[in-house]
């Protein structure tokens, strides 16, 4: 897995990494207000977009520190940080094997034997170390697609070319076979240079452009202990944008099992890795993010060095199986959405040795049988909404999501899930005409607590303490009805629905303005 360095941030000046390393580059995220005269002011001063979709752009810290007082000055700025070393390649060394002998054991074990993936479909995208195009498995392979400049130099493209391969190696004769071998595949590189270090930038900039291809898989076999809310954001616009983003849970389970990220993001399916025992694999991360897991030690994969192929281990090589078979799933059920695969992949695994979802296989084994015949969920089409963040206009996301209700539109119904950890709590923006009564009923699986902010709230976070609340619903269970007058003109409030500790579950929400 691509494992994160720990570093400070700062606002202005060179980015340091925790081990001295400059990279002499600061992103800068510009307010949606400013997204055209801010962007003016670092064009010139020689930045270059990173996402234009975040608002995202990267220049010489020098040049930072010229120009950011005058755009701070103005409120053009909405973030500032070093782009900053966040991960390095590790992996999990393997038993050595003939590479070559179709030891794909991992086949039998997500019940793949005997079922015929289908042609291209759905794409996968894997935002890693690039791929060896001159290898083997890659050398002529249709419906195969670089993103950006592929530098397989050294060990640059060594974990990508073997990430991918689990995902879409071909049926040509040689090598081994991926789990959607025709499967349309993705490649950004973000480890340029020698690759072995991501930054934030190149990281942001991959997850960002296989958004713009959604629907579709994202796969990273990355992330770290340090929390970056630009990988952050990007990771929710891909999700707002339509794609499902599969992340490796970590190779820390022998050391703690800290929390890695982008792993435990909501809306993120978090994978960890089990030998072919059906044990979950003793160096693989334990959380409560864990959704399911996959085989992932002892796996044969290409290897870039040498062209060849070699075993490996590691939660990097589990993800890819499921970002394939999700894929695969998606394109024979071209019916769901992104949310709904999500949740079809994880309730349908195989249940492992501990009964029910635990931290360290989550539901259990991917299981692709069981995914092509299970029952769909209902969508949750609004994510992700997780805080007033996501959906203001002047916060994550350019235009915001738009209003569940306006002036124009008084009442309106929707269904959504929410709970645990992948779901903790739904925001939604309402117009509140002045004079009129705000009633809102919520029919849930699951006990949940409606409550109404004023705009001003920062975050609803703080549940039921801030002195920003508007009003809260006076019963409590699963059937829920908040009511509120507004004596103030006309103006947008912020409507949270908040599971009750420990519950999750759909729910119907009603909205109408009398």
């Amino acid at each position: 897995m691509l494992l994160a360095s720990t570093v400070a941030l700062a606002v202005l000046g060179p980015a340091v990494s925790a081990a001295g390393a400059m990279t002499g580059y600061t992103l800068v995220q510009l307010r949606a207000g400013a997204a055209c005269s801010g962007a003016a002011t670092l064009a010139a001063a020689g930045a270059t977009p990173v996402a234009r979709e975040l608002r995202l752009w990267r220049l010489p810290s020098a040049e930072a520190e010229r120009v950011l007082p005058a755009l701070h000055r103005r409120g053009a700025v909405r973030l500032a940080e070093p782009d900053r070393p966040l991960a390095s390649i590790d992996a999990v060394a393997g038993a050595r094997v003939d590479p070559l002998s179709g030891e794909e054991w991992w086949r039998a074990a997500v019940r793949v034997e005997g079922l015929t993936p289908p042609g291209p479909g759905v794409p996968v995208t894997v935002v890693d170390s690039g791929i060896d195009v001159s290898h083997p498995e890659f050398a002529g392979r249709p419906n195969t697609v670089v993103l950006n400049q592929q530098e397989p130099v050294g060990i640059g493209g060594e974990h990508g070319t073997a990430v991918a391969s689990l995902v879409a190696a071909p049926e040509n004769g040689v090598g081994m076979v991926g789990i959607y071998p025709q499967v349309l595949l993705a490649s950004w590189d973000a480890a340029r240079g020698a690759g072995t270090r991501l930054d934030t930038s190149e990281i942001v900039g991959g997850i960002v452009a296989a958004a713009r291809r959604a629907p579709g898989v994202i796969n990273l076999s990355l992330g770290g202990t340090e929390k970056d809310i630009l990988v952050q954001q990007a990771v929710g616009f891909a999700i707002a944008k339509g794609s499902l983003v599969v992340a490796a849970s970590g190779n820390d389970g022998e050391v703690g099992s800290p929390l890695g990220y982008p792993a435990v993001l909501p809306h993120v399916l978090t994978v960890a890795a089990t030998d072919r025992n059906d044990n979950v694999a003793s160096f693989s991360s334990r959380s409560p993010y864990v959704d399911l897991a996959a085989p992932g030690t002892n796996v044969t994969v290409a290897t870039a060095l040498g062209r060849g192929w070699r075993p490996s281990a590691g939660t990097s090589f589990s993800a890819p199986l499921v970002s394939g078979a999700a894929a695969w799933v998606w394109t024979a059920r071209p019916e769901l959405d992104w949310s709904q695969v999500f949740e079809v992949m994880r309730r349908s695994a195989r249940d492992l040795d501990t009964t029910g979802r635990d931290g360290a296989s989550g539901f259990g084994m991917l299981d692709v049988g069981a995914a092509l015949a299970f029952a769909a969920p209902i969508r949750d089409p609004l994510e992700p909404n997780e805080d007033v963040d996501y959906i203001d206009a002047e916060g994550l996301y350019a235009a915001g999501v738009a209003p569940l209700t306006t002036l124009a539109l008084p009442t309106t119904t929707a269904t959504a899930r929410v709970g645990g950890v992948e779901d903790p709590r739904d925001v939604y923006r309402v117009y509140l005409p002045r004079g009129r009564q705000l009633v809102v009923t919520a029919n849930a699986d699951a006990d949940v607590d409606l409550a109404l902010w004023r705009k001003g709230t920062q975050s609803v976070v703080q549940r039921f303490a801030s002195r920003d609340r508007l009003a809260r619903a006076a019963t409590q269970g699963q059937r829920e009805v908040l009511r509120y007058r507004n004596a103030a003109p006309g103006r947008i409030a912020w409507l949270a629905v908040i599971p009750r500790r420990g519950t999750e579950g759909a729910y119907r929400l009603t909205v109408r303005v009398r």
